[in-house]
């Protein structure tokens, strides 16, 4: 597949060490090679760095001082040649070598589109290529460790065993079609089908069963704070986050607003939301910032419920626990320094089995107890990143609830004894779907979908 030559850079915008403007495509090192002062690019090894300046040709203004490095096709990332030109970390300079290089004829990358040649040319699926999207936006070591794994082709080895299992079935199925006056190729057939479309069914079910714990490593879970106001809310989110992101006083409704913060809870991704005092206030701003409180506990995936050791429980408190049964609830009894007035009795019964924590967040006692309570709700204090295949990617979520669906109603079908020919087709929805992951059957508009959400660099 012949592309034309694309240039971005591919570092975060602003001041550092160093800022790189990667170029790929058939005239990457001739281009590069027209505005570099050091060695003749095309006549270095590949996988090699130089030292030189960028020059203005027009001017002969030397622009900036630069390493280079050249990677020629087709042991590169996109598997065409690559530069990258190593600036020092400014805008001003960074950009003036990405305009000199585009004057030269290079067109500007798209989002995502050295990943999306790299899927294109081969060298890594869909899937993989996906998984260069999560391992930069993954927010914990065990969130790396999936999409590395992903990236390594875990996910798809088993996707492509589980598609070339179907295969062989299909074959079968093609035998009997073609010999349908040989009896024990039938039966043959019928033995073969239940066995090898109950084991990917099997397989799949494996996969979907580990859905929940990756895609929560991938996105995070979404951990609504609530309570009245001056429980300890905002000290509850420093407290996590170990920083002062939220204000904190004695004054009750100092929160008007939905703070949101991510944090590493041993290995678990949160997606703190510190909301208002959720109470009746004759305040039109506070109004506001209860009723945002009100949407972000029904989207929330974790609620941490919030009450104050030195008072009593009262009505609100108790309307507070109704809205929340139906979800996964840590309830804290915060600022225990003080005298104790609530009844302690009374919430665990509220809790319903609920997990309760006592903390006094101003002498940082609880912290460990509740961070050891949510990752244990979730991933039953551990996650086992390094031998299982997890699968977390919605899209991927999707597809493979979409196949097992399919490959059910071909095993329900064989049992009813449903003739062969219409099993294959439930068999051959189920080998595509299954391609769909790795990109062997996606459509075209669903591959630029994808890569549009990538970065620009990437």
């Amino acid at each position: 597949m012949d592309f034309d030559t694309i240039a971005a850079i591919s570092t975060p915008l602003g001041e550092g060490a160093i800022s790189i403007v990667r170029v790929s495509g058939p005239d990457a090192i001739p281009t590069v090679e027209r505005i570099f002062k050091g060695k003749a690019l095309s006549e270095v090894p590949s996988h090699t760095i130089h030292y030189g300046h960028i020059v203005e040709n027009a001017t002969n203004k030397t622009i900036e001082e630069v390493m280079v490095s050249v990677m020629k096709a087709p042991r590169t990332f996109t598997r065409e040649d690559i530069v990258e030109i190593n600036c020092h970390g400014g805008l001003v300079s960074v950009n003036k070598v990405l305009q000199l290089i585009l004057s030269e004829g290079v067109r500007i990358a798209e989002p995502g589109e050295f990943t999306k040649r790299a899927f294109l040319n081969g060298r890594i699926d869909l899937s993989q290529a996906e998984a260069v999207m999560d391992l930069i936006r993954a927010k914990t070591d065990r969130a790396m460790n999936v999409a590395i794994n992903q990236m390594e082709g875990r996910l798809s080895k088993l996707i492509n065993r589980l598609r070339q299992q179907l295969l062989e079935t299909l074959a079968h199925i093609e035998v009997n079609i073609d010999y349908p006056e040989y009896d024990d190729v039938e039966e043959m057939t019928h033995h073969v089908l239940i066995d090898k479309a109950t084991d990917v069914r099997d397989e799949i079910k494996n996969l979907l069963e580990t859905s929940k714990q990756g895609k929560i490593l991938r996105e995070g879970i979404s951990t609504a704070i609530i309570g009245r106001p001056n429980v300890g809310k905002s000290s509850l989110l420093n407290s996590l986050v170990q920083e002062k992101k939220a204000i904190v006083t004695d004054i009750p409704g100092t929160t008007r607003d939905v703070i949101e913060e991510y944090v590493n809870v041993k290995g678990v991704p949160l997606r703190l939301i510190d909301t208002a005092g959720i109470r009746e206030t004759e305040d039109i701003v506070e109004q506001i910032g209860v009723e945002r409180s009100k949407q972000v506990l029904q989207q929330a995936d974790l609620v941490l419920l919030v009450l104050n050791y030195n008072d009593v429980l009262v009505a609100e408190d108790e309307r507070l626990f109704e809205a929340v049964a139906d979800r996964d609830v840590i309830v804290i009894v915060n600022k225990t320094d003080l005298p104790k007035l609530i009844d302690l009795e009374r919430v665990k019964a509220l809790a319903q089995g609920h997990t309760l924590i006592t903390t006094s967040l101003i002498e940082e006692e609880g912290i460990d107890e509740l961070e050891k309570a949510i990752s244990t709700l979730f991933f039953e204090g551990a996650i086992e990143t390094n031998d299982m295949t997890y699968v977390s990617n919605s899209r991927h979520i999707g597809l493979l609830a979409q196949a097992e669906r399919t490959i059910s109603d071909a095993i329900e079908a064989i049992h009813n004894g449903v003739p062969i020919d219409m099993v294959q087709i439930d068999l051959t929805r189920t080998w595509e779907i299954l391609g769909e992951i790795t990109g062997d059957t996606v459509h075209e508009s669903l591959i630029d979908q994808l890569f549009s959400q990538f970065c620009l660099g990437k």
